[in-house]
């Protein structure tokens, strides 16, 4: 519990009930203020928190402590990552890379197969990448490539939502697998390979096949002008192909050679470990792309100094509403768990008596909804299953794992800072993004677990 609240008289047990109660009360106001009172998200969740904080018990003076604390820590690691994100897709948009991206793709797909390409795609870059970055990165390609082949954006973009989710909640080398991993006491490389065993058809039906259904319960859509808007064709030089894919893959490369030299290595002192940590870190990753952009996109495009430094700079105001929301979901979340509400959770399924697979996907689901973080979704299921994978073999230890990774990605909403970067950058009301993010997240979840059981049967 967070020192903060402890600290200022908060009590270090609740009833589940009064949290149960404060968790729907906050949630339901937030949802009521954004989609009845049409209340900005960021101040529907800041309210939300305080609330929260209130019923649960927090004293006068420290409702908003832990807000505050989650604000700042969502906002310091996700918002520069948004923010560096924003200045290499605005550069890649104005040069025309995102053009010859786009142009690529739908001349190696027909119109029917590019949803599958895109799932490819994401699937592929989101190996070695967080989430967020990953979304940056592909979403003004997702935009161009729906508009130039015709397709709603809802057809291409949980293809590519769903490749990125995937690999985030099943896949070492994304943060919650590996403290799975370490937690369980579970072979890397098997996990790795039952991981990808699950992935490719989780990703087949939560992506392209789900895509089809989505796109009829959300209808058409009109993404933020400042992120849609259409580049108009260029007369002068472009950079090419090889550079652009060269700068996209830069950071995924990066942080690649970094989680290999964590595995491989495994030596702090090792000097080219040390090297590879501190090029391979999301942020250190993304500044060396946002810089060498600037040559292979911006000087390729002739683009002068100055306009270089106009269109890094352009790229900031449009996402700045971004940042406040997705920093309030972090502050909300935060709250979340800071009263108590992850323990509580994980207190009452551990009186649940069934398999050690279907407990762990429990937990994480039930942690998934409360707080809405699949990282600590992931790292306090392991935690409270870890005694029951002693004696597991290696491989049902690694499908222990993966059936946590997969209830930590269940039914995301208002309290996950993901809902909101995925709302705002396609444009989408409250209603619409929980008829396709928050489905698509829960046919992953559901269908990992469908697999991962019966699989547990026969290895």
């Amino acid at each position: 519990m967070n020192p903060h609240l402890l600290a200022a008289g908060l009590p270090h047990t609740h009833s589940d009930g009064r949290l149960l109660l404060a968790t729907l009360l906050s949630i339901g106001v937030i949802v009521l203020a954004i989609s009845r009172l049409k209340l900005h998200p960021f101040l529907a969740l800041t309210v939300g928190s305080g609330l929260l904080a209130a019923i649960a018990g927090a004293p006068f003076d420290q409702l908003m402590t832990s807000f505050s604390t989650g604000f700042g820590a969502t906002v310091t690691s996700v918002g520069l990552l948004i923010g560096l994100g924003a200045m290499l897709g605005k550069l890649l948009a104005d040069s025309g890379g995102a053009n010859i991206i786009a142009d690529t793709v739908l001349a190696r797909s027909s119109k029917r197969m590019l949803p599958w390409a895109m799932a490819l795609i994401a699937a592929v870059l989101g190996l070695p990448l967080f989430f967020e970055i990953g979304v940056v990165l592909l979403i003004p390609i997702v935009l161009l490539v729906a508009r130039r082949g015709n397709l709603s954006v809802i057809r291409v973009g949980i293809p590519a939502l769903a490749g990125l989710s995937v690999l985030h909640g099943l896949i070492p080398p994304h943060p919650g697998p590996l403290v799975a991993v370490d937690a369980l006491k579970a072979n890397l490389g098997v996990t790795l390979a039952l991981g990808l065993l699950i992935a490719v058809p989780t990703l087949v039906i939560a992506g392209p096949l789900f895509a089809r259904l989505a796109e009829r319960w959300v209808g058409p859509l009109t993404p933020p002008q400042a992120i849609a808007a259409e580049q108009p064709e260029r007369s002068g030089p472009a950079p090419s192909f090889a550079a652009v894919l060269a700068t996209i893959l830069l950071p995924v490369v990066l942080m690649l050679a970094k989680a290999l030299a964590d595995v491989v290595i495994d030596n702090p002192k090792d000097h080219v470990q040390r090297i590879l940590d501190f090029i391979g870190s999301p942020l250190i990753a993304l500044l060396l792309a946002v810089l060498l952009a600037m040559l292979t996109l911006g000087r390729a495009a002739g683009f002068t100094k100055a306009r270089i430094s106009q269109t890094v700079a352009s790229s900031l105001g449009p996402i700045a509403g971004i940042v406040f929301i997705v920093g309030a979901g972090g502050g909300f979340k935060q709250t979340l768990v800071d009263v108590g509400v992850g323990d509580a959770v994980s207190h009452w399924a551990t009186r649940l008596h069934i398999s050690a697979l279907l407990l762990g996907w429990l937990i994480a689901v039930l942690i998934r909804l409360a707080t809405g973080s699949a990282t600590v979704a992931t790292i306090t299921a392991a935690g409270i299953v870890s005694p029951l994978a002693t004696g597991m073999s290696s491989t049902h230890t690694a499908l222990l794992v993966l059936a946590v990774g997969a209830g930590s990605l269940f039914f995301s909403h208002v309290n996950d800072a993901g809902f909101w970067l995925v709302k705002e950058y396609f444009g989408m009301s409250v209603g619409q993004t929980l008829k396709s993010w928050s489905v698509m997240e829960t046919v992953i979840s559901v269908v990992a677990i469908a697999l991962i059981l019966p699989l547990s049967l026969i290895i």
